[in-house]
């Protein structure tokens, strides 16, 4: 556990000297900052609520729930898509940086295996992020909480669900590290799995496509870990009961990431450095 929190502790300081921490921690209180001063809500008969924006005031009464509901779901959708982007373009450098010569030997000199170096510069790797999505999701949850009366804490869910998504992404992040010990390459391969997503996710489409069932059970089993990484803008907690699609593309996309991630930890095992 010692060894563990110290290779952890060796991430956030890298990640504090790169200033990766510090640009998205600036981002989120960009976003919080923007609610908290720039967003005006005034609530009317206790139901309806009326927006200010920039000192402009809409003429129109929005349904208070609905309101919030909308404001939940566009923060689940930045996180998922601009969100991932930053932090895999943050965190891309943090692998192959381990890696570099003179950085590594002294790293494999010490009494301790190649599994759990990996797996603790994986792990501080999650935590940078994961950080800096409960200080966002908090922080515009609290503000819009006092603003509006109403407390959802099944928004809260879309920390898990980000986190788990970039936990996902960052298995291939490691897996490109260990191949190539390039962040460049680790970064536009990441990118390309999120890119092809919204693609792999029309299903109906290929099905028609398909001939045989045998290719689209194929097709279906194939894809799911991609098409998971594309969530729904509903899947912000509105609807906190998973139904039997989303716990199956959860396990695929858990399973997706761990073969990936044990690759590379064999790959890494077997280097010669």
């Amino acid at each position: 556990m010692t060894v563990t929190l110290a290779l952890i502790r060796d991430t956030f300081r890298e990640a504090f000297a790169r200033k990766i921490f510090w640009g998205v921690f600036a981002l989120s209180t960009a976003m919080i900052l923007f609610f908290l001063f720039l967003l005006k809500i005034d609530i009317v008969e206790g139901a309806l609520a009326t927006v200010s924006l920039f000192g402009r005031s809409s003429n129109r009464t929005t349904d208070l729930d609905r309101l919030v509901r909308g404001v939940y779901g566009a923060i689940a959708t930045f996180l998922y898509t601009f969100g991932m982007f930053l932090a895999v373009f943050a965190s891309s450098g943090l692998i192959p940086s381990v890696l570099e010569p003179g950085r590594i030997e002294v790293l494999l000199s010490k009494p301790v295996s190649r599994t759990h170096i990996l797996l603790g510069r994986y792990a501080g790797n999650v935590l940078v992020v994961s950080c800096n999505v409960v200080y966002l999701v908090l922080g515009v949850w609290i503000i819009l909480g006092v603003k509006t009366g109403i407390w959802s804490p099944a928004f809260l869910i879309s920390i898990a669900t980000t986190s788990f998504i970039f936990a996902v992404l960052l298995s291939v992040v490691v897996l490109m590290g260990v191949l190539f010990d390039s962040a460049a390459l680790a970064t536009m391969v990441t990118v390309a799995l999120m890119l092809m997503s919204p693609i792999l996710a029309q299903t109906n489409t290929m099905m028609r496509l398909l001939s045989s069932e045998w290719s689209r059970q194929v097709w279906r089993t194939s894809t799911t870990p991609y098409r998971s990484l594309r969530p729904r803008q509903d899947d912000v907690g509105c609807h906190p009961e998973p139904d039997l699609q989303r716990v199956h593309a959860i396990w695929t996309s858990a399973l997706f990431g761990a073969v990936v991630l044990a690759g590379a930890l064999a790959i890494f095992r077997r280097r010669d450095f």
